[in-house]
């Protein structure tokens, strides 16, 4: 037996699986500098920067242009390389990454300002480049790690998964599967959320690679070039966003180009925001759940149902501290804090908090993503959070704090307001008012940025 599984490991380390959906060298697989680019134009451009690339084991993805990371994302895959990922594009946070991987260098579609060690700048990717379809489609190994992913650092310090080829092509079937029910085969997409982080890759980046879908190459902030860049695309149209800019789009009042889906991740998604936004734009607002440790692995619409349907292949195993997933993607189990209840036998659930979020204080309990919810349904707070302390009082229960945008209240008028909505034993001390919340790229709150806040 142990023969016959070392020659399925070594065949299987030895089997190939394309780089790009194999297919019409014409179709078209992301719209840059107002231009389609094609999949032979796409290869080409990748193959001119492999061959630009140095040697190494890895190589940070620096790249804010969307395309001119899809790009860089497949060189440095094709030569062998891995894709690191960090949690921000800081100088610390990217000098971190590559100390923790030797002899990595960085790459990037900008000049920057100081830039990482052993950086190096794109070549061109001429948009009118004209290129044979008689093209030879890349491949790379199937167990080949293509990607290292950092957590966020919103529950700590962020910590790094290796990805490889099998296992994003494997959650990629799982997101298409999901969207194909939805907006149907063909889509072009727009996202809000950088390409290095690993909702961003996701549906950003391995979208247009795997399926017959586009990708818009900005990366727009501000709603009127959110109109704008979708305004450049195809229909059907999906929109990648997050909660906090699903918010800042509704309160603008932009009128958007027909929208076939919206698809939200890195945070709960409030009810009444998922209404709003589908009264709004006229789309069903989708949501997927996963984590960088997982990939997506279930997606649901909150304003049809609140549960959760896995995707197929996908299996939970509720444990006391948390839940054991398992997933096509996964090459072993991976315990999630996440608190869940299962229904329709195990092919849905009910998310019932993080097990590090739960609280229990005199006997009461509740959830600081519940009190979180709270303080922003309160009239005038625009953005807020509710989080725990690392000290204790006298009798050793950590604190809870808060932090609040609400520029026409006061402290007071928020405890208050909160006061009739909570018990008081979770009232938060302090509550601070602050012009802005630390949220990173993707929105989320890193745990150090909110206690350096509270310390300032």
């Amino acid at each position: 037996m142990a023969i016959v599984y070392d020659t399925y490991q070594r065949d299987e380390a030895e089997r190939l699986l394309p780089l790009l959906k194999v297919g019409d060298p014409r179709r078209v697989v992301a719209m840059h500098e107002s231009q389609a680019i094609t999949a032979a134009q796409f290869i080409a451009h990748m193959e001119r920067v492999a061959a630009h690339l140095p040697e190494g084991p890895a190589a940070v993805n620096l790249c804010e242009d969307r395309y001119a990371f899809l790009v860089a994302f497949c060189a440095i895959a094709l030569r062998g390389q891995a894709n690191l990922l960090p949690p921000s594009r800081a100088p610390q946070a990217v000098e971190e990454v590559m100390a923790a991987h030797p002899g990595c260098h960085a790459v990037g579609d900008r000049i920057f300002h100081p830039a990482p060690q052993r950086y190096h700048v794109l070549p061109p990717l001429p948009v009118d480049e004209v290129v044979p379809d008689d093209l030879a489609w890349p491949s790379i190994p199937v167990l080949q790690t293509v990607a290292v992913g950092y957590t966020s650092g919103s529950t700590g310090t962020p910590r790094s998964n290796v990805k490889s080829w099998r296992s994003l092509h494997a959650s990629t079937s799982g997101n298409l599967h999901m969207l194909h029910q939805v907006v149907g085969e063909r889509f072009s997409v727009v996202a809000t959320v950088p390409p290095q982080h690993i909702y961003g890759v996701e549906m950003s980046i391995l979208l247009p690679l795997l399926g017959d879908v586009q990708v818009h190459s900005g990366r727009p902030f501000f709603p009127a070039d959110i109109a704008a860049a979708l305004d450049e695309m195809p229909v059907p149209r999906v929109l990648v966003t997050t909660p906090v800019h699903l918010r800042a789009l509704v309160a603008s009042g932009v009128t958007l180009p027909p929208l076939a889906a919206m698809l939200s991740a890195t945070a709960p998604m409030p009810p009444e925001l998922a209404a709003q936004a589908e009264q709004r734009f006229h789309a069903p607002l989708l949501e997927v759940f996963g984590s960088t440790e997982t990939c997506a692995f279930a997606s649901r619409r909150a304003t049809v149902d609140s549960r959760w349907s896995l995707y197929h292949g996908a299996h939970l195993h509720p444990q006391p501290d948390g839940t054991q997933i398992e997933a096509p993607q996964l090459d072993a189990p991976i315990v999630l804090a996440d608190i869940v209840t299962l229904h329709d036998e195990g092919r849905s659930f009910e998310l019932c908090g993080r097990h590090a979020d739960l609280l229990e204080i005199a006997g009461k309990r509740a959830s600081l993503g519940d009190l979180t919810r709270r303080l922003l349904n309160i009239p005038g707070v625009e953005d807020g959070v509710v989080f725990q302390l690392d000290d204790a009082d006298a009798i050793g229960v950590r604190r809870i704090a808060a932090f609040a945008v609400a520029p026409a209240l006061d402290e007071q008028s928020i405890v208050d307001a909160l006061r009739a909505l909570i018990d008081p034993v979770f009232l938060p001390r302090p509550l601070r008012l602050v012009e802005s919340l630390p949220r990173n790229e993707t929105g989320k709150l890193p745990r150090a940025a909110l206690l350096d806040l509270l310390r300032t």
